[in-house]
């Protein structure tokens, strides 16, 4: 039987490994659009960043709204899905701080700097989401 993730719970599924979230905006016509990134929380927010000119990045900017979701696809099956409002930025040393710090949890600490250094560029945005609703559940196959 199912069961509902508690807060600690899911924060601790979604920054496990390098789990990849599905994050999901609007596109201008109001139909969704998915795409796969690398993401960290802090605290009550969810961090990641894009290109500005990327369908999420323009899709962001004209609409703040987001679902985003992180699963895991191997029996007992797991889901958390975090909907939230965007935040878009271009300070270049927030950028450079998250950037390198999702980098390492996804490429390793050592290719952290210079994957941070390469997506902290001019026409990169970071993206910080104010995570309002939670729904997550362990043990779907339980």
């Amino acid at each position: 039987m199912a069961h509902k993730m508690t807060q600690d719970e899911w924060r601790r599924f979604v920054s496990e490994g390098t789990r990849t979230g599905k994050l999901s905006t609007v596109r201008a016509d109001g139909s969704p659009h998915v795409a796969p990134v690398w993401f960290v929380l802090d605290g009550d927010d969810l961090v990641l960043n894009t290109g500005e000119n990327t369908v999420k990045g323009r899709n962001l900017a004209r609409d703040p709204r987001v679902s985003f979701c992180v699963d895991d696809e191997r029996p007992p099956f797991a889901f958390a899905v975090l909907s939230g409002r965007a935040e878009l930025s271009t300070e270049p040393d927030a950028m450079l701080h998250w950037a390198t710090r999702i980098a390492a949890r996804y490429m390793g600490e050592e290719a952290g700097a210079e994957f941070g250094a390469r997506n902290a560029v001019p026409g990169e945005l970071l993206v910080r989401v104010r995570i309002e609703k939670v729904v997550a559940l362990s043990g779907l196959a339980d």
